[in-house]
């Protein structure tokens, strides 16, 4: 065999159809259009899914879950990221630094999760009580974050103005 003399097989390539060339070529006149109607005009078809007016299937089935648009603000941090960290004093500016938290994530939260075997103070950053537990036994200490303050404008309703 060689490879100057390879060729599709006998009946396997066909020319091409030409539409809309002569009523002698079969595919003459509406050129496989058919007769009038939206499919046989320029430019006019319909969008994926239409079905003439009725209400299509992907509208007409029920929807299911929900993607939360912060579900990657609040990252969670393993005991066992804390324990490969060089900080000791560490906080979310810490954890940022050290690329233990991802870039999106505005909160972290540390979780139960591996060993932690050396002192760290963690501060400003939230923690499972099992997480707590765990810090303050290996001799660190753990530090609540200071609540952030609600804003007042949706606790105290403001007083409507008196007409003058």
């Amino acid at each position: 065999m060689k490879l100057n003399a390879l060729k599709p097989a006998p009946g396997s390539n066909q020319p091409r159809h030409r539409v809309g060339r002569g009523m002698g070529s079969g595919w003459g006149k509406t050129a496989g259009l058919g007769h009038k109607g939206q499919r046989a005009r320029a430019g006019g078809y319909h969008k994926v899914g239409f079905e003439g007016g009725q209400m299509p299937l992907h509208r007409r089935l029920p929807k299911r879950g929900f993607a939360s648009p912060t579900r990657n603000a609040t990252a969670e941090v393993r005991l066992s990221d804390l324990q490969d960290m060089k900080a000791t004093e560490i906080d979310f500016a810490a954890m940022q630094a050290e690329h233990v938290v991802p870039r999106e994530a505005i909160r972290a939260k540390v979780i139960l999760s591996g060993e932690l075997k050396r002192k760290i103070s963690l501060k400003g950053v939230k923690a499972t009580k099992g997480a707590r537990a765990a810090i303050e036994a290996a001799g660190g200490k753990y530090e609540e974050p200071a609540a952030a303050p609600a804003p007042l404008d949706k606790l105290v309703a403001k007083p409507k103005k008196a007409k003058e």
